[in-house]
């Protein structure tokens, strides 16, 4: 992709629970649309990331339309496969959530990306229409940070099968993490509470799914340093929600929630919308001013009571169905996910060697009132201002774009990941015998070790040789590991990341050496090998762990 063709940056922010894009033109950087048409949601920044689906999978409607309409309590409840959650199949999350039999989560992520990409296409080309959509229009997709290569190349696998991109390593196609997009849009408020170049500030972005933190240092020319590693965990907003479906499963019975959630998932996802509406959103933590709430189950979810046995039933008769929900019920739903954010931030806060003077709090789940003050009573005494920006729900996506128009802006990077590539050397006495191959023994050749921080476009220089006169092929085959001290790469967590083999003419000389550049790009590492002899160069884009 030339710099140059590029006459307009969108990004897309693929969230758990909501979703949504932003937009800018090269020539009016400071322009940044994000999108607010959403079928039947105008108004609002995002729209929901779930898809209705008929019974033969095919796809009915997705975003604000594909929620589920109020239950009927007589007749036939047509929404029968609403679908949520699914990008949480990208990560590590421990307990994946339940998807309808039949439906792969690849399958819904490339339905749900086809649709935004619908949209996006419709709104750019109303806007510009001279500007061509494969060639001339750049794409950020944020991902978390927990996010590895393997989710980021089926993102990108997915990206083509929907029609964003029309080649899956299209350049025209980047990824940014979250959080570091963050950062680059809270750039613009570090003046506001009195940042300077040397200060540092941290980002805690709380999102439907995914929580993430990121501390970054400003530098002289408005460029950012990343000072300690990111992290970050599955405890975002919607596991609040969960929570909320564990405490009804102590008032029906567990397995009752399980069957309707595997066979009436629309009636489980209303219920969970209205808890959102009338409990969740307006939680403050205030006892002083939380009214209980009565939940009338024979209203909100009516499915729910033929799965009910035993005594719950006799219980929950009693109680002509209704379920009263406490100030003390609601806190204990929300605090041991607010708990594991708090411990994040501990986290981050106990890696960095320097003062943090703000943090700045976005995503969607950072608008909780109550996420908002216990973050606020745990590290007031630590960080002298914790602000949430105007708009949170959209500091990614801005940031996003931001980070497209300028990405020079991004000094450097922490590395996630130890580097390193399979290579053969002579075998010494030192060496376990048992590895011994011939003269040599195959080890794991570090090339960037985890935590380093490295410059954008950072290089790393290595010479190898083939190991035989008549070798015609060399490869270099690129593992990542969390291990700072790896030393071979079938050792547990040395995983391969991907490999790069190329051609090497037999020329007489028994070295014939091979200059491997490594250059630690924007999102990705870009790998050239030169042939020492002849000049001749070989390419290839590694995904990026970043």
């Amino acid at each position: 992709m030339a710099d140059s063709d590029i006459r307009v940056v969108s990004a897309i922010d693929f969230g758990t629970t909501y979703s949504g894009y932003a937009y800018a033109h090269k020539a009016t950087p400071n322009e940044i649309f994000a999108n607010t048409d959403w079928q039947e949601y105008e108004g609002r920044f995002k729209t929901p990331t779930v898809l209705k689906y008929d019974d033969n999978f095919k796809l009915e409607n997705w975003g604000a339309p594909a929620l589920t309409e109020r239950p009927k309590k007589k007749g036939k409840n047509t929404s029968k496969k609403p679908v949520e959650l699914f990008k949480l199949h990208l990560g590590s999350a421990e307990k994946k959530p339940t998807l309808p039999s039949g439906l792969d989560y690849k399958t819904a992520i490339t339905d749900y990306l086809r649709e935004l990409t619908k949209s996006l296409k419709s709104t750019l080309e109303n806007r510009w229409p001279m500007v061509d959509f494969y060639s001339q229009v750049c794409i950020i997709i944020t991902i978390p940070a927990e996010f590895d290569a393997t989710a980021m190349a089926t993102m990108r696998t997915c990206a083509q099968k929907a029609g964003l991109i029309q080649q899956k390593d299209s350049p025209n196609l980047l990824f940014t993490t979250e959080p570091e997009a963050a950062a680059i849009h809270c750039m613009k408020a570090l003046k506001e509470h009195d940042l300077g170049v040397g200060d540092t500030f941290m980002v805690v972005d709380c999102g439907g799914g995914t929580v993430d933190l990121t501390t970054r240092k400003l530098l002289t020319g408005k460029k950012l340093s990343e000072i300690t590693e990111r992290e970050g965990d599955y405890c975002g907003g919607s596991y609040v929600d969960q929570e909320f479906l564990k405490f009804l499963g102590r008032k029906v019975g567990s397995s009752a929630i399980d069957l309707v959630k595997q066979n009436h998932y629309g009636q489980l996802q209303y219920m969970v919308q209205e808890f959102c509406r009338k409990i969740k959103i307006p939680f403050t933590g205030d006892e002083a001013e939380f009214k209980p709430v009565e939940l009338d189950l024979e209203d909100v979810c009516p499915v729910l009571q033929q799965y009910v046995r035993g005594q719950a039933k006799e219980e929950m008769e009693d109680a002509e169905w209704l379920v009263n929900i406490e100030f003390e019920d609601v806190k204990s739903m929300f605090d041991p996910v607010v708990g594991k954010i708090i411990r994040l931030i501990h986290n981050q806060l106990n890696k960095s060697e320097e003062d943090c003077s703000v943090m700045f709090l976005v995503g969607g789940f950072s608008e909780s009132k109550y996420l908002q003050t216990r973050i606020r009573q745990e590290f007031n005494s630590i960080v002298r201002n914790i602000p949430v920006p105007p708009n949170p729900i959209v500091a990614i996506v801005k940031g996003a774009v931001q980070f497209g128009l300028t990405q020079e802006v991004i000094e450097d990077r922490v590395l996630k990941w130890t580097y390193g590539t399979r290579i053969a050397r002579d075998w010494t006495p030192d060496d376990p015998p048992e590895r011994k191959s011939g003269k040599h023994i195959i080890i794991f050749e570090r090339l960037g070790k985890k935590g380093e921080r490295v410059a954008v476009d950072q290089k790393v220089l290595r010479i190898f040789a083939p190991t035989s006169i008549i070798q015609e092929y060399a490869s270099l085959d690129l593992y990542v590991t969390t291990k700072d001290d790896a030393k071979f790469c079938d050792e547990p967590d040395v995983n391969m990341l991907d490999t790069f083999n190329f051609h090497i003419p037999i020329t007489g000389d028994e070295m014939r050496p091979i200059l491997y550049v490594m250059k630690f790009g924007m999102v990705e590492i870009q790998t050239t090998a030169v042939n020492v002899a002849t000049g001749e160069k070989y390419e290839k884009t590694f995904e990026f762990d970043i």
